[in-house]
Parts: C-alpha cells; structure tokens; sequence
C-alpha cells in the first residue's frame, strides 16, 4: 500500500480533493478530511487509480485527465440518486439563471428522453411558441448541429442567445415523415412565475408556475391587486400544476402568506443541521383568509408540495385535482473552486402531521381529471411521477439509490399571450380548463353553504 500510494501520490491527490468535496461540501465543517481510513475504501481508490493510469498510458488517443475525473464524478453522483448531480460551471450558471432575472432564448422548456433532446413544453407567447413548437418534438439539430452527442447544458447554451438573432431548430415530430426545420428568432424571456386573473366578480385565480426568489413577493402582490378590485373577493383558486418546484425558502414563505401560525414542513437529514422544522408567522400580512381552492397535479412536484401539504394538513385550503409527483427530498447547491457546483440531496420533508410525500405524492381531497375536449387520446403524454425513476429514494431513510432524472415540467396554462386581451385568456382559461371550473363551482357553493349556516 505504502508503495502504491508512493507511486500514485499526484493521481490520489487530486482524487483525494475531488471525493473530499463531493462528500462533504456544504456540511458545515463538521468533518475536515475524507472518510477513507479503511482498507476496504483504499482499496477501491487503488482500483480507481489503475484505471485511470492503465486509459493514459494505453489508450489509443491521448486523454484528458481531468475530462476523465469529471466523467468519474458524474458517474459517482448520479448512482446516489435522480436528483443529485455535479453541474458543470456552464450548467451552474444557468441553474442560478433559472432562478432569478431573465434571459434571452426561444422559450421552451426541455429534457433528455431516450438519449434524445426532447421538448417538455413551449412557453405560451414566446417565439419557439408563435413558431409551432410542440411538446414531444425532438429537437435532432440546432443550426445543423447533431444534437445527439450533447449533454442537456450544452443544448440549451446554443439555443439561448442574444435578443434579434436567429438559430435553426430541426425538429422530429411523430406522425411527420421528415424531420422539420424552424427559423426562431430570440427574444428576452421573463421568469415571472406568478400570473392573476380575475375569473368573474369575486373569483380571483393565481398560478404559480415555480419557486424562484421573488415568488412569495409577487404572489403577496398579485393577492393585493385582486383584493382591490371592485368587487370584494369571495374566494382563490391556487393554482401549482406542473408547477416542479425550486427554492425550499420561497416554498415556506408562500405557505406562510395563508397560515397565521404552527408547522408548515419539517425536513429530516441524516445529520443535524440538515432537520429542521419550519413554522408559520403572520409578519404584518393583512391578506383576509379567503376560501382557497390549491390545483394539484402528477407534475406538481417538490416545492409545490410542500405548500400543499401544509395548506391541506393545516384545513386552510381544499385540494382538487390528482395525486402530485411525490418528489419529497430536499437539495442544496454548493458551489465548488472551479466554477461548478455539486447538487446533493441532504433531507426527506414532512408534511405538519408528519406524512413522507417521497415517492407518495399529495392525495387531492376532491379528485378530479382533467378534461381535454380537443386532444386526442394519441397526443396525450403519460405522466412521469417519482416513483417511476429508477432507484428512487424510499419514503422513509434506507439504502439503495440511481440514476439521472427527467425533468418534469408540463404545460403552463392561463398566460396571456402578447396582443391578446386579458379579458380573452380569462375566457379561454373558465371556457378549456375543466378542473378550474370545478374549482369555481366548489368556492360558489361554499359561499351559499356559509350563508345557511348562520
């Protein structure tokens, strides 16, 4: 051993740093070296070496030792589980785009399925949207590029771009026999994610489309602007389907906007500092407790959760629609010396009496599908939920965890498209979307049910 670490010194060195940093970045300094004092680890880091000096000295081409460690190191995290990850400086830059600011691109939101680029959905009013880009799409070139070699990161960075310019998207879509071409220019795309309307007199809606750092303020903004209509307001809906979640901070706070005070979620960790318990304030919120009615759905994930499972728990809104996904970890990203940042998930969360949505998801008190009038059976597109992803974590803590995860992100509904009259995406989010108008009907007759009480 003394001879192989001799031999080795520079190789173990750098993986030494490397596993340091993927171990125990963001604990808190609790452990100051790597937990590698037994045979059985040194052993294991004795193989990786082999490795690594038998592909640089034998390959047929000469490598890059740091492109092959990085390689390790993604192939390390993505056994954890499907929500750990180590981000490239590139994609952790554009995880920090992601939840703040604006950017300029063509407006749509993407994953990876079947080693293929694949368009979850265009967002309403942007150009890839106006260009008939459409959900399922596999995006095969982008400006004659194959796409298939590139990581998720890498497609994103080319089609993202200054505002004006142009990219080639060459897309294949099912039922097509060749593959089509798209001309998109760029334009700045928002990431607001609170939209309002008002349904009808006393009826106001809110859609949260994820948890960035303004949602809590914009919401607390949105609920004002609804309370100062003309009409006093009778009842919300709130709606976080295929909302997939984001900030656990902005979560807490949104939770808060509709509770005066107890438990909104507890997070439990395998280390102290990671469990903690989360409770309501009111903190000068004079938003009056209006009768909520909270959407749900299968991509209502993580974040959304939490804020539907303190509402539920706590009695303080009606929970209409389908299970959500039951994404019930929590993860923090840490930034690392070269610009890249490791996501790693450090807790499960509780909902206030204590019920593991991982792998479960949030029960609708109402269940209720939703009714697509004018899409076919064919079109439609089954619902990826936690507990489909290879190796998910359990409920509970136990051993045993995967692979990389599909992003679940759905189609946003009740924007206002650019040039359209509010008045027209009120109209067409009552007329198309069934379970709002449940959620509509439920908060009228809670109103004639409260007028016969007294």
């Amino acid at each position: 051993m003394i001879e192989f670490v001799r031999r080795h010194k520079a190789k173990l060195g750098v993986l030494l740093f490397v596993l340091s940093a993927v171990f125990w970045v963001g604990i808190g300094g609790v452990h100051q070296h790597l937990l590698a004092g037994t045979d059985k680890t040194y052993e294991e880091l004795k193989v990786f070496s082999d490795v690594l000096d038998i592909i640089e000295k034998n390959y047929v081409d000469p490598v890059d030792s740091k492109k092959l460690i990085q390689g390790a190191i993604r192939g390390m995290i993505s056994s954890i589980d499907p929500h750990s990850a180590f981000l490239s400086p590139e994609s952790y830059k554009d995880l920090q785009i992601e939840t703040k600011g604006k950017f300029s691109g063509i407006g749509i939101v993407i994953t990876m399925q079947d080693n293929m680029v694949t368009v979850i959905s265009p967002i309403e009013g942007t150009p890839a949207y106006k260009a008939g880009i459409k959900a399922g799409d596999q995006i095969i070139r982008v400006d004659g590029e194959e796409t298939k070699a590139m990581l998720l990161w890498e497609a994103v960075k080319k089609m993202r771009g200054a505002k004006g310019t142009s990219v080639v998207i060459t897309i294949w879509r099912k039922g097509q026999p060749e593959p089509i071409d798209f001309n998109i220019v760029r334009d700045v795309i928002p990431l607001e994610s609170v939209r309002s309307h008002l349904l009808e007199p006393g009826y106001g809606y809110i859609r949260i489309t994820n948890f960035r750092e303004n949602t809590a303020d914009d919401l607390n903004e949105a609920l004002k602007k609804l309370e100062e209509g003309e009409t006093p307001l009778k009842g919300l809906i709130l709606d976080l389907r295929d909302n997939p979640g984001g900030l656990l901070d902005q979560a807490i706070k949104v939770a808060d906007i509709f509770l005066d005070k107890g438990p909104i979620v507890s997070i439990k960790g395998r280390i102290k500092p990671h469990s903690k318990l989360y409770s309501a304030h009111r903190d000068n919120n004079d938003i009056p407790p209006h009768p909520t009615v909270l959407l749900i759905n299968e991509g209502s994930a993580s974040a959304s959760e939490i804020v539907a499972g303190a509402l539920q728990d706590r009695g303080r809104a009606l929970i209409l629609g389908t299970t959500s996904f039951g994404k019930g970890s929590v993860q923090t990203v840490e930034p690392l010396r070269d610009g890249s940042g490791l996501k790693l998930t450090i807790a499960r969360y509780y909902t206030p009496h204590g019920h593991a949505i991982q792998a479960r998801g949030i029960i609708p008190d109402v269940v209720v599908e939703q009714i697509h009038p004018t899409v076919g059976e064919e079109n439609k597109h089954p619902h990826l939920k936690e507990k489909d992803l290879k190796n998910h974590i359990s409920a509970e803590p136990q051993e045993g965890l995967s692979e990389d995860m599909k992003e679940k992100i759905l189609q946003i509904r009740g924007v206002k498209v650019p040039g359209q009259k509010e008045s027209d995406a009120v109209k067409r989010l009552v007329a198309r979307d069934y379970q709002v108008r449940r959620a509509v009907d439920i908060l009228k007759s809670w109103q004639v049910f409260s007028r016969s009480s007294h």
